[in-house]
This record gives C-alpha cells, structure tokens and sequence, in this order.
C-alpha cells in the first residue's frame, strides 16, 4: 500500500511505501534544480545557515590563534624535556592548521566566507595567544586552550545537531583530536615532574 508522501505541514508530493520517511525521487530531483547556485546548501538544510557560518568563523580564529601559539612554543621549548615537548607542540600545530583548512572549506561550502583576519582573530578565538616563557607554562597554557577548544567545539556540535550533519561530523572530529593533543599535554606536564 503507497500513502502520499508530505515534504511539509499541507503539501503533498508523489507517492511512497506506507511508512517511510524518505521523500520521492521526483521531489528530490525538482528541489535539486531549484536555486541551483545555492551548491550544498539544499532546501533540506535545516540549520541557520548564517548562524553556523558564524561558528564555524570562531572556530576558525580559534584553530588559527592555537597554531600560532604552537608554532612560538615549539620554536621557543628550551630545557632538558624540550626536544619532546617541541616535536609535539609542531605536531599539533600542523594538526590545528589542517584543522582550519577543513573549517574554511566548510565555510565555502555553506555560502559563507572565511575570515582570516589578522585584525579581529583574537578577538574571535575562543582560546587566548599566551606566549608562556618556561616549557611548564608552555604546556600549561597550550592545555587550557585545548581545554577551551573541547568544551566550544562539544557545545557546537551539540548546537547543531541534526540540522546541518556534515558541519557536526566536521566538529566532532576535529573534537577527538583537541581530545587527543590534552592526553598528549597532560603525559609532557607528568614527565617534567620526573
């Protein structure tokens, strides 16, 4: 038995097996050409398309202010546990920076435009740019700022939900390895006091 199929509240469109919640193929095909320079972003989107967009900015600020900060510190680690201290804080930096790529192409994506603004980044990061001038708070302050990224990157994720999917994959990712890079700053934080 085929029920009509109700894209929203009063509109009906073909038809399908009772009980599926997918829309028809022919409906699909029509709401593919229709505001076709829209690109990924579909009549199906169901998220503030600006709002995201906003997010994804600070999330951007955010990734860029981290790499810059891990890039001073793997330059500046200096003492007996610098040169383990140093290839991580370069590992993680290269991994912030892949990081903001993904966001801005995601940016791009959704109509919106990457701000890389040297002039209002900090202002937009969720995490701050502390120079830190001994390996300790080097370490320190490179896991607050994870810590921060974890919470804000959670709570985006969250945010968004099922309105926009592939932005909180996007999030939930890069999530996992701010996860990963504290496991990583608590172990160097541990080996200095051995």
């Amino acid at each position: 038995m085929e029920t009509p199929v109700r894209n929203s509240p009063g509109e009906l469109q073909g038809s399908k097996p009772a009980g599926s919640a997918l829309t028809d193929v022919a409906t699909l095909r029509r709401r593919a050409r229709e505001n076709i320079e829209a690109g990924a972003v579909t009549p199906g989107y169901g998220a503030d398309r600006e709002e995201v967009v906003r997010l994804l900015n600070e999330a951007l600020a955010t990734e860029i202010v981290c790499y810059l900060r891990y890039k001073r510190h793997y330059f500046m680690a200096d003492g007996i546990h610098a040169e383990a201290a140093a290839t991580e804080f370069l590992e993680h930096a290269q991994q912030e920076q892949q990081h903001a790529d993904q966001i801005a192409e995601r940016i791009v994506q959704l109509g919106g435009a990457p701000d890389f603004s040297p002039d209002s980044l900090t202002a937009r990061s969720h995490a701050q740019y502390v120079e830190a001038t001994s390996l300790k708070d080097m370490i320190r302050e490179n896991l607050v700022a994870e810590r921060i990224a974890i919470d804000s990157y959670r709570e985006m994720a969250h945010y968004i939900g099922e309105k926009d999917p592939t932005t909180r994959r996007l999030m939930e990712e890069i999530l996992a390895t701010e996860e990963e890079h504290a496991d990583d700053l608590v172990s160097l934080m541990h080996g200095l006091r051995e």
